[in-house]
């Protein structure tokens, strides 16, 4: 592994140890409460489904781990930061933009190109595959640009995926926006990884299948 690699991994692992340690702070019945995820007494732990993936938080250690024995600690860090953080707002059933999130407006240019950038240069011209790939994930259908797309991210948390085709005019554009209670929730730096995790999953969905 190339130093800079190694560095940036033990960049991402510093919060994940502060987060797992944080978790004992917080008694899983509160936990529960504010997400609705379901704690296993008798394995004394979280159970955490996330776009068709399970994944599981072991109390009072924060240990993450799933099917994957590669998580990112950036992941392992969005999972404890969602138990610790929530607040049990339930989604009005209103979609908001990156901006609208506290201190979205700091972090917007950072966000539009990791991410929206990003989902409009994988999907250009492949839209037979996004549809694909956004079914797969058992999206939702929604009426919004030229075709979009609904996901349950977490529990009462979703995010909306909207792709524009482009014409002579404007070039193909994407979105990504979120339900109305996604602040309660996260902060806009975790959105950003969010984001990542929405483009990361849709490409492994739409590729794989070719």
């Amino acid at each position: 592994m190339k130093p800079e690699a190694v560095e940036e991994k033990r960049k991402d692992k510093i919060p994940y140890e502060y987060y797992s340690g944080e978790l004992k702070n917080f008694t899983p019945m509160l936990i529960s409460e504010n997400t609705g995820v379901i704690f296993e007494e008798e394995k004394s732990r979280f159970k955490i489904n996330l776009i068709q993936e399970t994944y599981y938080v072991s109390y009072p250690d924060g240990a993450v781990y799933g099917e994957d024995e590669n998580i990112k600690y950036a992941l392992k860090t969005l999972l404890l930061r969602y138990l610790i953080n929530a607040k049990g707002v339930k989604p009005k059933g209103e979609m908001i933009h990156y901006r609208d999130v506290p201190d979205g407006n700091i972090y917007y240019s950072n966000f539009y190109g990791r991410c929206l950038m990003r989902l409009s240069k994988t999907f250009k011209d492949k839209y037979d595959l996004f549809i694909k790939a956004s079914e797969a994930l058992a999206g939702e259908k929604i009426e919004q640009g030229d075709m979009g797309y609904k996901f349950r991210f977490l529990n009462d948390i979703f995010v909306y995926v909207i792709l524009w085709k482009g014409d002579e005019e404007f070039p193909p554009s994407a979105q990504i926006l979120f339900s109305d209670n996604v602040q309660y929730y996260f902060s806009a730096e975790d959105l950003a990884f969010v984001g990542d995790i929405i483009n990361d999953k849709l490409a492994k969905a739409a590729f794989s299948q070719r």
